[in-house]
C-alpha cells in the first residue's frame, strides 16, 4: 500500500476480470502482454470470477508468463452471476497481493496497445501524490468525435489507471452496482468529488473488440434498463466520496490453480490516532510509514483545513486524500470521524499522566519549543487547544483533568467495539506486536520507531503561513 512517490518504477497492475468472455481474453490479453514487455515492471492479474476455464487456458497457452510470474491468475469459486463492482474489487485486491503501486484496469475486450504502460507511468512518477491524480478517458472528447476510425469502439469506458493506495482510500468501486450500470463513471466522479485530478488516456490507447450490448447483458438483460442517459446523470449526481465501509472485493481466491487458499478480508477504511497530543503520535506516524501507509501528521497547512471541513460539512476532502492519521485535530474529531468513515480504525495512544504532563509542558515552553512563537503570531493553534483544554495558557491541573477525560470518553464510546479501537502504551514497551495484530498486516523487520516524548514538535514555517492566510 505504499505511495510511490520517486522516479523509481513503479510497480503497474494490470487488472482484467473474466468470466463468459473467454473468447474475448483469448484475443486481447497474449497481445497486451507483448504490447507491455518493454515495461518490465508490470504484472497482469486475472481475476476467473466463477469461471475455472480461464485459469485451464491460462495454464496451457500462456504459461510462460505465468512461470515467469509476468501474468497471475487468481480464481474466484462462485456460481452466483457476474457482480461486476465486486469482481473489479476483488481483481485489484488480488493485484495488491502481488505490490501493485498502480492499478490499471483493462476489461477482458481491452487491447492496451504499446507504449502505454509506460505512459501510465510517466504519468504517475511526475505527480505529487496529494491531491494526485487518475487516469480515464476523455468521455466528452470521444462523444463530440464523428463515428469512424478516429473515434474509439465501444467497450473503453472502463478503463482506469490509479494509485493503489487511491483505490483504497476510495474503498474501491461501489459495489452498490451489481450489474453493468455505471460503476466505472460513479468512480471517477467519487474520485473528482474527493479531490484528485482528472487526467486523460489518448484515444490510441482505447481499442476494444467491436461487439453490442447484448453480450455485455447476457447473464442480466434487466440491467438493459439502466443503460439510458438519465440513469448515468443519476450515478454523476451522486454525492459520495468513500464507499463500501472497508467492505470490498471479500471473499476467498486460489492463486494459479495452486497453493491454500486465499481469504481476502475486510480493509480498513480509515486509520485514526486519536491519542491526545505528546502521547507518542509521532511515533505512530512513522510506524504508519513504515507499514506502508499514507499517513498525515498535523501536515503542512492541512490540519486547520480539515478541521473546518469536517465541522462544516460532517466530511473532509482533504482528510480523504489521505489513510492514516495522527495529533491533532484528529483527537477531537473522532465521534464525526466514525459517523463519516465507518469501518475505520481508532487507536488510542497514551502515557503515564506524569510523563504525558511533563512533555506537555514543555510543549509549551518558549525555552523548550524553538516554535512556541507561531503560537502568538498566527492563532490556530491557539484555537485548538483552547477547544481540547478550555483555554490556551498551559494549566497542570486543567490539562491532566481533560486528558483523564478524552481518554475515559474514548474507552466509553467504544466499550462495546473492541474491534475498533486498539490502546497501546509505547511508554510500556508497545509497538508492532499489538499494532500489526490489531491492523492485520506483518510485523517489520526493524525496531517500532519510539520517539522521544519530550522533544517538542511544531509547526513549521509553511504550516504559519497557511494558517495566517486561513485564520487570522
Amino acid at each position: 500500500m505504499t505511495e510511490n512517490t520517486s522516479t523509481a518504477t513503479p510497480r503497474l497492475a494490470f487488472t482484467t476480470t473474466c468470466k463468459g468472455r473467454l473468447s474475448h481474453l483469448q484475443e486481447t490479453l497474449s497481445r497486451n502482454l507483448v504490447d507491455a514487455s518493454s515495461y518490465p515492471n508490470a504484472v497482469f492479474v486475472v481475476l476467473a470470477y466463477g469461471d475455472p476455464e480461464v485459469a485451464e487456458w491460462a495454464k496451457s497457452a500462456l504459461s510462460t508468463y505465468l512461470n515467469s510470474g509476468r501474468l497471475v491468475v487468481y480464481s474466484y469459486d462462485t456460481s452466483s452471476p457476474f457482480e461486476v463492482a465486486h469482481a473489479k474489487n476483488m481483481a485489484a485486491r488480488c493485484a495488491l497481493l502481488e505490490g501493485a503501486d498502480i492499478l490499471v484496469t483493462v476489461d477482458a475486450d481491452n487491447f492496451t496497445g504499446s507504449g502505454f504502460a509506460e505512459f501510465v507511468a510517466d504519468y504517475f512518477i511526475a505527480d505529487n501524490p496529494h491531491p494526485g491524480i487518475f487516469l480515464c478517458p476523455n468521455f466528452d472528447l470521444i462523444h463530440d468525435l464523428p463515428h469512424g476510425p478516429g473515434r474509439p469502439q465501444r467497450g473503453y469506458a472502463g478503463r482506469l489507471a490509479v494509485r493503489a493506495q487511491t483505490f483504497i482510500k476510495a474503498g474501491g468501486y461501489d459495489e452498490f452496482y451489481d450489474v453493468w450500470r455505471g460503476e466505472d463513471i460513479d468512480a471517477i466522479h467519487r474520485l473528482k468529488r474527493m479531490g484528485y485530478n482528472e487526467r486523460h488516456i489518448p484515444n490510441e490507447f482505447l481499442n476494444a473488440i467491436p461487439h453490442g450490448a447484448e453480450v455485455r447483458f447476457q447473464e442480466y438483460p434487466h440491467a438493459q434498463k439502466y443503460e439510458t442517459k438519465q440513469e448515468y446523470q443519476a450515478v454523476r449526481s451522486r454525492k459520495e466520496t468513500v464507499v463500501n465501509n472497508g467492505r470490498w472485493g471479500l471473499g476467498v481466491v486460489i492463486r494459479n490453480s495452486s497453493g491454500a487458499p486465499i481469504e481476502l478480508l475486510p480493509i480498513p477504511t480509515r486509520i485514526f490516532g486519536i491519542g491526545l497530543q505528546r502521547t507518542g503520535t509521532t511515533s505512530l506516524d512513522s510506524a504508519f510509514k513504515i507499514l506502508g501507509f499514507d499517513s498525515f501528521h498535523w501536515g503542512s497547512g492541512e490540519a486547520p483545513i480539515i478541521w473546518q471541513e469536517m465541522n462544516a460539512t460532517g466530511r473532509s476532502k482533504t482528510l480523504e486524500q489521505w489513510y492514516a492519521f495522527s495529533d491533532n485535530p484528529i483527537p477531537l474529531l473522532y465521534k464525526k470521524l466514525d459517523r463519516a468513515y465507518p469501518g475505520s480504525k481508532f487507536i488510542l495512544t497514551t502515557l503515564s499522566e506524569e510523563r504525558w504532563i511533563e512533555s506537555v509542558e514543555r510543549l509549551w515552553s518558549f525555552d523548550h519549543n524553538p516554535n512556541r512563537w507561531m503560537w502568538e503570531k498566527y492563532p490556530f493553534t491557539h484555537r485548538i487547544h483552547t477547544v481540547l483544554y478550555g483555554q490556551k495558557e498551559f494549566d497542570r491541573g486543567v490539562f491532566l483533568a481533560r486528558y483523564r477525560r478524552h481518554n475515559a470518553e474514548v474507552r466509553e464510546y467504544f466499550r462495546n467495539r473492541s474491534n475498533d479501537l486498539l490502546e497501546i502504551n509505547p511508554e510500556q514497551g508497545d509497538g508492532w506486536p499489538q499494532l500489526c495484530s490489531f491492523l492485520g498486516t506483518p510485523v517489520p523487520d526493524v525496531p517500532y520507531p519510539h520517539k522521544d516524548f519530550m522533544k517538542p514538535q511544531g509547526v513549521t514555517a509553511v504550516d504559519a503561513d497557511i494558517m495566517a492566510r486561513l485564520f487570522s
